[in-house]
């Protein structure tokens, strides 16, 4: 090994400086980030968010609760409220839909259980759910009646009302052209899918929505209900807004109701099937109701 040259003892010890000096800046800048915390707990030396209140990176925001997720896709996460477990209707009663209103009787619901599955029994009248809910998040399959027969609004009709008012309509609309505001997945008389998802009859089809229920102050409506729709995983309403609860040939408008309704399936005279309905009542960030 040659000996180093006093030109080159100097550069290396001026690098070496150079390097020292570079980690302390970089230690400095570190230290000057972590007064208010530290990247595992948070930092209380940053911005107020104006929305929450609290700071950027804030410890003390209230972390997310912990829940399950269903183990397979579509199966109820730990924090479900299951309506139909495959075996029976203990969670429904009778009910009869109306002109923008429900009522509901305990009496049980009058449709048919099979194997893992129930179907409308086509005149015995709508069910609705014993529960009631507000804001929620809603799973359901069913299937339209095979042989086919029908068309148009004459074929696997039924509905899915959120509140008892709010629907969802059910149809088998694959091959079988409509009126655009009354086909699956339409906000019913009001707004059409954005697309037209379905499987044949007899498949199943999978309805996931995330229901914002209508806000009120005495007679004044102060928020309208949000409805956001996903058929067979593709999204078909993107946090639209209904004009009021579900009329026939009519415009739709608000009258003041109360804040939670029950779920509401329809008996359209057509035998459609359903299978795997659980609930998850939503509420807002921070651990607030939802706004």
């Amino acid at each position: 090994m040659q000996r180093m040259t006093w030109m080159a003892v100097v550069v290396c010890a001026a690098v070496a400086l150079g390097f020292a000096a570079g980690v302390g800046m970089h230690a400095g800048a570190a230290a000057q980030q972590t007064p208010g915390g530290s990247p595992e707990e948070g930092y209380t030396d940053t911005p107020v968010l104006p929305e929450s209140g609290y700071h950027v990176h804030d410890p003390s925001r209230p972390r997310p609760p912990v829940i399950a997720p269903g183990r397979t896709a579509g199966a109820p996460p730990s924090d479900a409220i299951v309506l139909f477990d495959g075996r029976d209707l203990s969670q429904w009663s009778a009910a009869k839909l109306g002109t923008a209103s429900y009522t509901q009787s305990d009496d049980p619901a009058p449709w048919k259980v099979g194997d893992g599955y129930f179907e409308v029994v086509p005149g015995s009248g709508d069910i609705a759910t014993r529960e009631k809910f507000g804001d929620v998040q809603v799973h359901l399959e069913w299937a339209a009646p095979v042989p086919v027969r029908g068309r148009s609004q004459n074929r696997g009709n039924s509905g899915l009302l959120l509140m008892g008012l709010y629907e969802i309509q059910i149809l088998d609309n694959y091959d079988n052209p409509t009126y655009a505001d009354g086909t699956a997945g339409a906000i019913y008389g009001q707004w059409p899918p954005l697309v037209n998802p379905l499987r044949p009859a007899g498949e199943w089809q999978t309805y996931d929505v995330v229901f914002e229920a209508p806000r009120f102050d005495g007679d004044t409506l102060v928020k309208p209900a949000y409805f956001t729709v996903f058929i067979n995983g593709v999204v078909v309403h993107n946090r639209k807004a209904s004009r009021g609860p579900m009329v026939w040939r009519a415009l739709a408008e608000y009258t003041p109701h109360p804040s939670e309704g029950p779920i509401l399936l329809q008996d359209h005279d057509h035998p459609v099937r359903f299978r795997n309905i659980w609930v998850r009542r939503l509420g807002g960030y921070d651990g607030k109701p939802l706004e």
